[in-house]
């Protein structure tokens, strides 16, 4: 099976990543390409994969074949291989906005097997979420392959289709919501004294480690807070405050903007 990868940015070499280092392939079964040189030489240096610049060569070899592109380059680049991607092929596209209904039109190939997947920017790594939906033409089998190929750089999850812009929301655009909150309390924890760095440390290990505890505990996340907030203790007392400034309606506000922006994208 050869697996192919147009565009060779940050997912896409995450995704490299993971399938290799899973086994899910071998570096002379995927082949990828790049407009940029020096991206090129990087990734085939660094995976030992085919590198080139042709993406209808790539759309033609290919068995699975990602589109790892910017939304605003993703018809011209199927402007270029849809004449050239086989009937049998799998096309997975992870750009945001750019719905089923859009990409079967835009290829014009009513015949043609289609995945969307939305990973998030964790997937480097090798911690990232995944949301995935199908078309009809795409076989429960072929659908589990995306799964099992995506799960090597992270979590994935099947959703229907009109579930998607809420998966940008909650997850594709989440890491940015995160760094936001590891920034504000290292900041507070330098406005108290500490090295700048060390309250990265702090911040970062104590949000990763919460993180772990919700998906491994399967405990309700306010209960895991509440274990936290000592009676008369200091963590109720700044429980109290971010109530006070809003945290849960700003975080809830901001989600939907996220998630219209992706509906009208």
């Amino acid at each position: 099976m050869k697996i192919g990868f147009i565009g060779l940015g940050n997912m896409a070499t995450a995704m490299i990543g993971g399938i290799l280092g899973k086994g899910l392939a071998k570096a002379e079964d995927v082949i990828g390409s790049s407009i940029t040189e020096a991206t090129r030489n990087k990734i085939r240096e660094k995976y030992a994969i085919k590198t080139i610049s042709n993406n209808r060569e790539v759309a033609y070899l290919a068995d699975i074949l990602f589109l790892a592109v910017k939304p605003n380059v993703l018809s011209d680049v199927i402007d270029e291989i849809r004449d050239v991607v086989g009937y049998e092929c799998l096309v997975v596209s992870i750009a945001a906005g750019k719905d089923l209904k859009w990409l079967k039109e835009t290829f014009n190939r009513p015949e043609l097997k289609i995945v969307r997947c939305m990973p998030n920017t964790p997937a480097l790594v090798m911690e990232g979420c995944t949301g995935i939906c199908a078309g009809k033409e795409v076989s429960q089998e072929a659908l589990a392959r995306v799964v099992k190929l995506t799960e090597a750089f992270g979590r994935a999850s099947v959703v229907p289709e009109h579930l998607m812009d809420a998966v940008v929301g909650v997850s594709g655009s989440a890491p940015a919501y995160v760094f936001l909150f590891i920034e504000a309390m290292a900041d507070g924890a330098v406005a108290a004294g500490m090295i700048r760095k060390q309250a990265y440390e702090f911040a970062a290990q104590a949000v990763l480690g919460s993180a772990k505890m919700v998906l491994e505990t399967g405990l309700h996340p306010g209960q895991l807070k509440d274990m936290v907030c000592s009676p008369g203790g200091t963590t109720i007392q700044a429980v109290k405050v971010l109530e006070e400034k809003g945290m849960r309606a700003a975080v809830m506000d901001a989600m939907e903007a996220c998630i219209e922006k992706s509906r009208n994208m």
